[in-house]
């Protein structure tokens, strides 16, 4: 199946055009500086309303049993403040013009980006012995309440101003190389310990950091947990503080508590030595768990009792919980991490190709690129299932937070179709530049000037955000705007099967909607269709053409 994929998509790149003088259809597409309009709603109300839910198998659902579908973009800002909010004239601005530019394109969720050195940056040098000393773990004395405080209350404006267009927020704790004497970011600079040995620079790309000796010291030194520091034990407290925070958000999707973990031992020993540190720092000593392969893991004595999943749960019992697998993962290499026993995970994947350019991120070469995206979305759509534990029969649903990177349309376009082949959502890599250290300016949807790139209409689909039954088989074509769902309906489910329609960049002559087992009871041309499951039908098909309807 997967190889069947990987040869068809790659024989459908061939001859599609790279990023070039933008055509008639690109111009027509919104801007910054469209106006702003309110979120499209379903009598009043929007679309779909959290907390979602994840009670096993590969989807994510409402309160109303409806099956949910997540599409998106990352904002993630890599510098002070280390984090988005409306502040006009200042680069981390993030206001209603952006947030409306997302839901004109039919975007539905953000992954937010926060750090923990935004969170509790404490006071403390790197290197400081009283911190990174070896010994039993205990309290650095670093966290500030009032510190944490000015940050989430910034983070809920933007948390609140996503929710007024109807768009959800999975608050994500990024890093990238750890911190910033890396040349990354994430971390404060207390939490690192090196010890002693100096940062390099190395030339070429900013990943080459990961590889330098005392990036994979401080790395280790975090999974290991073995400085009196406590390291783990402070991010699991701070995420913990998060939860809390944003416990009775209706907007918040849930949250990723580790954005691409890397160590060292992936290099040297394969993933299954880290895989098993890494599972160890999401569940903790007092939830003993098996990996993928069988082994009955025994986590360090001086992990936490509790780790992150347990500790964020314990602070937010209601939201979702994206855990990722280690960072080799998005290239298609193995993971050996093994089913978790709590409720409302999500399996969270990042997809990316290796052949792509130092400088800018883009493809060098296209079809290898494709080939390996394909090929790496079907293995991680096999680990899926193989992570079912009693909370999650089936195993968690999935969903990929991160993919793209790239300015150029056929990759993207490529991806986006695969994806719905797998019936999964996704988060694209990234809405805005921000100067970032670990990145390139090619990798944004939205440019300096405040248009959108073509990628954009690859990314702005039809597609089902919400469906009263159980999908089948979801189908976009760009080129024409024509759009297949097909589904088997829940008669226990009250609610409509809701699609989102970008009429705006697919359809400015309008669009023709026609159901077998359902009716439309959305007005024509609206921007979310509605359609009501017709009793007794043992299968529900939705198309969406361009233009109006003939006859």
């Amino acid at each position: 199946m997967g190889g069947l994929l990987a040869a068809a998509a790659v024989a459908a790149v061939v001859g599609m055009r790279t990023e070039q003088a933008p055509s008639r259809s690109e111009t027509l597409l919104p801007s910054l500086a469209s106006p702003i309009e309110p979120a499209p709603s379903v009598g009043g109300r929007p679309p779909v309303q959290g907390p979602l839910g994840a009670p096993g198998g590969p989807f994510l659902y409402d309160d109303a049993g409806r099956v949910v579908f997540l599409r998106g973009v990352n904002v993630v800002y890599k510098h002070p403040p280390y984090e988005v909010f409306p502040d006009p004239g200042k680069a981390w601005n993030f206001d209603a013009a952006d947030a409306s530019l997302m839901a004109r394109l039919g975007f539905n969720v953000v992954r937010l980006g926060m750090t923990w050195r935004g969170l509790e940056p404490g006071t403390a040098p790197a290197n400081d012995p009283a911190i990174c000393r070896k010994g039993p773990p205990g309290d650095p004395h670093q966290f500030d309440q009032a510190v944490l405080d000015r940050y989430l209350a910034r983070l809920k404006q933007t948390v609140d101003l996503l929710g007024r267009y109807h768009i959800f927020t999975i608050l994500d704790m990024h890093q990238d190389v750890y911190n910033e004497m890396f040349d990354g970011e994430g971390a404060p600079n207390w939490a690192v310990c090196t010890d002693g040995v100096p940062s390099v620079d190395p030339p070429g790309r900013w990943s080459l950091e990961y590889a330098t000796a005392a990036a994979g010291i401080a790395y280790r030194h975090f999974w290991d947990n073995d400085v009196v520091g406590n390291l783990q034990g402070q991010y699991d407290l701070t995420w913990g503080k998060v939860a809390e925070y944003f416990h009775h958000d209706p907007w918040v999707a849930g949250y990723d508590p580790f954005n691409e973990p890397f160590s060292a031992s992936l290099v040297r020993l394969g993933d299954e030595h880290f895989d098993a540190q890494l599972q160890c720092f999401y569940t903790g000593r007092a939830h003993p768990s098996r990996a993928k392969n069988g082994i009955l893991l025994q986590c360090p004595a001086s992990d936490p009792s509790e780790g992150v999943i347990p500790t964020i749960l314990a602070g937010d019992p209601g939201h979702l919980v994206f855990d990722e697998p280690d960072n080799f993962a998005s290239r298609g290499f193995p993971t050996f991490l093994g089913p978790m026993d709590f409720p409302r995970l999500v399996y969270n994947v990042h997809i990316y190709c290796g052949a792509r350019s130092p400088k800018t991120g883009n493809p060098t070469d296209l079809g290898a690129c494709v080939s390996q995206e394909v090929r790496s979305l079907t293995l991680r759509a096999e680990d899926r299932p193989e992570m079912t534990s009693p909370a999650q029969p089936g195993g968690p649903p999935w969903f990929v937070s991160e993919f793209g990177a790239t300015s150029e349309p056929s990759l993207v376009a490529t991806f986006a179709a695969q994806a719905n082949a797998h019936l999964v959502g996704w988060a694209f890599w990234s809405w805005r530049y921000y100067a970032d250290p670990t990145g390139s300016a090619a990798e944004s949807l939205l440019m300096a000037d405040g248009r959108l790139r073509s990628t954009a209409r690859a990314l702005s689909q039809t597609y089902p955000e919400a469906v009263a039954g159980r999908p089948t088989s979801i189908s976009f074509d760009e080129a024409t705007g024509a759009f297949r769902l097909r589904y088997v309906p829940d008669r226990s489910i009250r609610s409509p099967t809701v699609v989102v329609v970008p009429t705006g960049v697919h359809y400015p002559a309008g669009y023709c909607a026609s159901v077998a087992g359902g009716r439309v009871v959305s007005g024509s041309n609206s921007e979310l269709l509605v359609v009501r499951n017709a009793p007794g039908a043992a299968t529900v098909q939705v198309s969406v053409s361009a233009g109006p309807c003939r006859g």
